[in-house]
């Protein structure tokens, strides 16, 4: 169904107004009965905090199940620390979320390729024939703190009338389809937007008026893309460096939280535009343009992004994610790169890529000087650096079964193999939780 996105949000506004008038109605009748009954009443009332919500995952390993797990059973209330005045003890302790270890998780994921219809092909590991399981069996430990697994009936509780997007390529879209199955063990979601080419699609769950998207913009500034679904170009990409993709700038105030990310799509081949002139290129052989190459290109959108978000006065919270290393070996994704290990791997005995290297670096940089006008303007600005923690993880891309059962008729088939991109149910799961710990606790 296709409809206008920004057509959505006004739609949605003017609803969340008609319902804010009848709250205050409420609000008012609320009051009068209160001041009336306290002239009988004890004055001493007792403060009682919101009960958390929780759902514990089925305990059948992933491999047995073959049909959708059943409803979530009634939430239980689970019990809040309270001072003695009945305020809500705050957390004080801080730590690194992003430095960590890989630990077994015998329970597995709360979702299965089974259970959620949210998952493209190109991910569905299990489903395209994918014979490993152990993948599944992991969890994110950060070495300082606890790390409490994605909780996705509190989540949604407090996502009440709001609106989430991811912005940026595809690993984005990889993402939201995780967020989207993990929420679906509470609620189904149903779509409400694409774009004509599907890239960009936005979901709405009824029951908590919220709404999530995925926002197609791989270099997060304006850009002529000359390529179809499976990476063939016809022409070097125009890049506008100092013009922002309107995609997300339309929609930028109606959102309260935002995940933007970049980095890869500036290695292809580009001719860089600023202030409507044509700067130079990336790999651009048969033009007669001076080779800038992405180094140059790739701090200089990094700015004009975040300086975007830095003085933008948001009052919502808005997430910048540093680009996720590949695991290509022997090779790359055109070249005949596999992917072929099985678990994880720990600290040191894995090294992020030269390239993946200069990327995270200029990212650091770029947010590092955004984050002190952020912080200056009031704007809440927060980091999510999964880059280490995802290098950990060879074992959980889809590798050949990127395609449906690729060796059924060949075992020495040649097949594109993806070892980018990360497999449903898998290790990008553990990205949520770190997201809600940062969302909760702030």
């Amino acid at each position: 169904m296709k409809l206008n996105w920004k057509q959505w949000f006004r739609n949605k506004q003017n609803h969340m107004l008609v319902k804010l008038v009848v709250a205050i109605l409420l609000m008012g009748l609320a009051f009068r009965l209160v001041f009336f009954r306290s002239t009988r009443l004890s004055p001493v009332l007792e403060e009682t905090p919101f009960a958390e919500k929780t759902v514990l995952p089925e305990e059948t390993p992933i491999a047995e199940k073959t049909v959708p797990p059943k409803p979530p059973p009634v939430p239980t209330p689970v019990s809040v620390p309270v001072q003695e005045n009945g305020d809500q003890v705050p957390s004080t302790e801080k730590c690194d979320l992003f430095t960590g270890d890989w630990i077994p998780n015998p329970s597995g994921p709360i979702y299965t390729n089974r259970s959620c219809p949210f998952i493209e092909s190109h991910q569905n590991c299990m489903n395209n024939g994918r014979p490993d399981t152990g993948y599944l069996y992991w969890r994110w430990n950060p070495r300082d703190c606890d790390l409490p697994p994605f909780d996705p009936v509190r989540f949604l509780e407090m996502m009440r009338n709001k609106a989430w997007a991811l912005i940026g390529d595809s690993i984005s879209r990889n993402h939201v389809q995780s967020l989207l199955c993990m929420l679906s063990t509470v609620e189904q979601a149903v779509q409400v937007y694409h774009d004509e080419d599907y890239r960009s699609k936005g979901w709405h769950f009824p029951s908590y008026n919220f709404t999530i998207s995925v926002l197609w913009s791989p270099f997060l500034v304006k850009a002529d893309i000359f390529e179809d679904f499976n990476g063939v170009s016809t022409s070097e990409v125009e890049l506008h460096l100092d013009e922002l993709d309107k995609k997300w700038t339309d929609l930028y105030q109606n959102l309260d939280y935002m995940i933007f990310s970049t980095g890869k799509w500036f290695l292809k081949s580009a001719v860089y535009h600023e202030n409507n002139t044509v700067l130079g290129c990336h790999f651009c052989p048969k033009r007669n343009l001076t080779q800038l190459g992405f180094v140059f290109a790739y701090p200089k959108a990094l700015r004009s992004v975040l300086n975007f978000i830095a003085t933008s006065n948001h009052k919502g919270l808005i997430f910048f994610r540093t680009s996720t290393p590949d695991h290509f070996e022997n090779g790359e994704w055109s070249s005949g790169g596999t992917c072929p290990k099985t678990e994880p791997v720990k600290e040191g005995e894995i090294e992020l890529k030269d390239l993946n290297k200069l990327l995270r670096n200029i990212e650091l940089e770029e947010f590092e000087k955004a984050a002190l006008e952020a912080s200056r303007n009031g704007v809440k600005l927060k980091l999510l650096d999964m880059t280490l923690l995802s290098l950990l993880r060879p074992d959980g891309h889809p590798g050949s079964y990127r395609e449906f059962h690729p060796f059924a008729q060949d075992k020495n088939a040649k097949v594109q193999t993806d070892c980018l991109h990360w497999c449903l149910p898998g290790p990008i799961d553990s990205w949520n939780d770190v997201i809600m710990e940062m969302v909760v606790n702030g």
